[in-house]
């Protein structure tokens, strides 16, 4: 009686390599995603044209905080993605100068919502942002852009 063949399989330091390469890559597939700035909302520090990367993967980069850059879905256009500066967290005071437009100074100081954030372009003059519609709902936020070697930031812009 024959005894049957045993297949050896081996694993090489080759293998291991492709599978750790695949791992990693299914999981930048899942954790990050890329945007291109337009418009001048962000300048100087983000360029009109510009490629960024961003993640939800708060647990790699830490929790969004304030003067953060994050992606977010636009209030008016859910096929359109912006990108701001957190200017306010929840429960944060917002100076008269950057309260919504609709806010009276009799009012008092603006007070960032719970479950809000407040979101403004750095060049002002030009920024569409909560100034104009309003603290941000956290549920819109797509990411947090990720900080590269030199200060440069990674997003997409309006």
């Amino acid at each position: 009686m024959k005894k049957p063949k045993r297949k050896i399989v081996l694993v090489t330091g080759f293998t291991v390599f492709l599978l750790l390469m695949l791992g990693f890559s299914v999981f930048f597939f899942l954790n990050f995603n890329t945007a291109s700035v337009s418009g001048p909302s962000m300048e100087p520090t983000l360029k009109n044209g510009r490629r960024l990367l961003f993640t939800r993967a708060y647990w790699l980069v830490g929790d969004i905080r304030k003067n953060d850059i994050i992606v977010f879905t636009s209030p008016d256009d859910p096929k359109e993605s912006v990108i701001k500066r957190v200017a306010g967290l929840p429960g944060d005071k917002i100076d008269p100068l950057n309260a919504p437009n609709d806010w009276g100074l009799a009012r008092g100081p603006f007070t960032v919502p719970e479950g809000t954030y407040y979101v403004l372009g750095d060049n002002a003059e030009v920024s569409e942002d909560s100034r104009d519609f309003g603290p941000l709902p956290k549920d819109l936020v797509r990411g947090k852009i990720v900080i590269l070697g030199s200060s440069e930031s990674v997003a997409a812009n309006r």
